[in-house]
């Protein structure tokens, strides 16, 4: 028995926002971002738009692709950092809103960049171990939240555009490393049990290494402050991302390929057996360098960040989708996942379509 994925599909919003649109907020240009990132554009929520919501789109997408109602799938796996509430997770809201029965479980799992993947790999140990048979899975984000709206923000989505204060310029100037490279978006996959000859899951391999969480973390926002959150911590800006970009580009281009050797010994391929290698959109040069240390060809590398920046746990179902989409994946091909995010988190699972 193997584990199918039987339908995909996404949910981004409409709100197309070009680098362009950044300049004026900060001190930056197209060319600055484009070149150190690979992103053209991003798209940004509407107002009250958040993951769940994003993720529902995504879902609806991929029960329709996979010809499945609602009462077909057994349990939900949501992959998110950014839920809708503090608590409870992405997983019940959805439930809510899709109107799954009452009956069906839900996992709300928190690995950032890597969410995907790790889910990936939960539905197929939940199949394999008999306990479920279909399962839904969601990875999406919604970063917006994350930026300093009250500082002119709204004209990126419409709204209207002002002079900024020299003091609100300097202040997006600061923060423009992290802000630039986000988008929000929703990818959805239903992975079922099947026994179709070589179809499906082969292996994965996942890893952990906290050591050093300040790479990549929010340093606001915690439980192990009194209160967890306070005007102080907001006026010092910490609850937006804390990046070592260096050390996370060092990390990122040397522990993907690892793991994607790890991965393919495990299952007795060779690295060049891989068809379409799915790496996670964080930064095209990190895309580009995880191919360049596997030696893989462009044309097995696809990449959309250029269109929708990094959408965290959306990335890996959004770029599978849109390959299906576009006929870039075909039956019979090897597929290998890959993602690396905050915690650190990483890994890579090979899948045979």
């Amino acid at each position: 028995m193997k584990s199918v994925i039987t339908g995909s599909g996404i949910g981004v919003p409409k709100n197309v926002v070009r680098n362009e649109a950044l300049t004026r907020l900060m001190d930056t240009t197209e060319e600055w971002i484009r070149t150190r990132s690979g992103i053209e554009e991003r798209r940004y929520a509407d107002p009250g738009q958040g993951s769940a919501e994003l993720g529902s789109i995504a879902a609806e997408a991929a029960l329709a692709d996979a010809r499945r109602s609602k009462k077909e799938i057994d349990a939900v796996i949501f992959a998110t950092m950014t839920p809708n509430f503090y608590f409870p997770g992405n997983g019940p809201v959805l439930q809510a809103k899709m109107g799954f029965p009452e009956t069906i479980p839900t996992f709300d799992i928190r690995q950032q960049c890597s969410g995907f993947l790790y889910g990936l790999d939960l539905a197929d140990s939940l199949i394999q171990s008999g306990k479920y048979r279909r399962l839904l899975l969601i990875g999406a984000d919604v970063h917006t939240p994350f930026m300093p709206w009250e500082m002119g923000w709204e004209s990126t989505i419409g709204g209207t555009a002002r002079e900024l204060t020299p003091e609100e310029y300097a202040f997006n100037t600061s923060i423009r490393d992290r802000t630039v490279l986000f988008g929000d978006g929703a990818g959805a996959v239903v992975v079922e049990s099947s026994e179709d000859g070589d179809r499906g899951f082969i292996a994965a391999k996942l890893f952990t290494d906290g050591s050093n969480i300040e790479a990549l973390y929010v340093p606001g926002v915690g439980f192990r402050r009194r209160p967890y959150v306070d005007k102080e911590q907001v006026e010092r800006a910490e609850p937006i991302p804390v990046m070592e970009g260096r050390e996370v580009f060092k990390q990122a281009v040397s522990r993907m390929p690892e793991s994607v050797r790890a991965v393919c010994a495990a299952a007795g391929v060779n690295v060049t057996d891989i068809d379409l290698l799915m790496v996670h959109q964080a930064n095209l040069r990190i895309v580009e360098g995880v191919g360049k240390a596997l030696a893989l060809p462009s044309e097995k590398v696809p990449h959309n960040i250029e269109r929708y920046g990094n959408t965290t746990a959306g990335t890996l179902p959004i770029l599978y989708h849109e390959c299906v989409r576009d006929g870039r994946i075909k039956p019979g091909m090897l597929i290998c996942f890959t993602a690396l995010g905050s915690g650190l988190h990483w890994g890579a699972a090979l899948y045979r379509t």
